[in-house]
């Protein structure tokens, strides 16, 4: 079954009296289950394409069907409730916030979706064990290393079992042993069931999936 459908999709940014066509005309399939990466060199668009998948940029033109539905047929109430139930977000720089414990962190997504404290705690902690963090729930951020600080971002990621989780450069800011590690996370993540896309730059990441589109000047080649 497809989770994403992207038919001709547009984007193009102007700043000033230049524009920018950041993707050209994107045509793009995802089922549910798939592990997929997208790859190409900075300014390619792959950043863009990622930010329109995960509902945190409009398409000028083109067709978004997501679970089924037109995503042009939601709000904005409607997709801030997506991106927190539906999207597993990791990023580069992680994005904890350094006053608060592995834990605390971890649970801030399901205080949002307005779950329970004690099925909160519960979920939080078998996130935790999940990337290996059981022993780390009371740190904070600069109490752990990058790859620790990145488990934490994808225990955080998990918390309301999205239909995607999605990857920004997951790896750019970790050693080239937690680079595995994290990928090695992922990779079991992904036969456990989950739709997962990892945009990256990197070829070894890559090969982590199972599919890898390679996209250039906007286009996916």
């Amino acid at each position: 079954m497809s989770l994403i459908k992207l038919k001709k999709i547009c984007k193009t940014y102007n700043t000033g009296k230049i524009s920018l066509k950041a993707l050209d005309c994107v045509d793009l399939e995802i089922k549910e289950g798939e592990f997929v990466a997208i790859m190409g060199a900075s300014g390619s668009g792959k950043t863009t394409l990622m930010n329109v998948i995960g509902f945190l940029d409009v398409p000028d033109k083109g067709s978004y069907i997501f679970e089924g539905k037109k995503v042009k047929s939601f709000d904005e109430n409607s997709l801030a409730v997506i991106r927190n139930k539906k999207i597993g977000f990791v990023f580069q720089s992680f994005y904890l916030l350094p006053r608060m414990t592995a834990y605390e962190n971890v649970i801030l997504p399901m205080i949002y979706a307005d779950i329970k404290q004690e099925e909160r705690r519960k979920k939080a902690l078998k996130a935790l064990k999940i990337v290996g963090l059981a022993d780390r729930v009371n740190h904070k951020p600069n109490e752990l290393s990058g790859g620790q600080q990145q488990r934490v971002a994808i225990a955080r990621a998990l918390i309301n079992n999205p239909s995607l989780i999605l990857a920004d450069e997951p790896t750019g800011n970790i050693d080239s042993k937690a680079n595995k590690e994290i990928m090695g996370i992922f990779k079991k993540l992904h036969d456990d069931g989950n739709t997962i896309i990892v945009v990256t730059h990197d070829r070894n990441v890559a090969k982590y999936a199972d599919r890898t589109i390679h996209i250039k000047d906007g286009k996916i080649k």
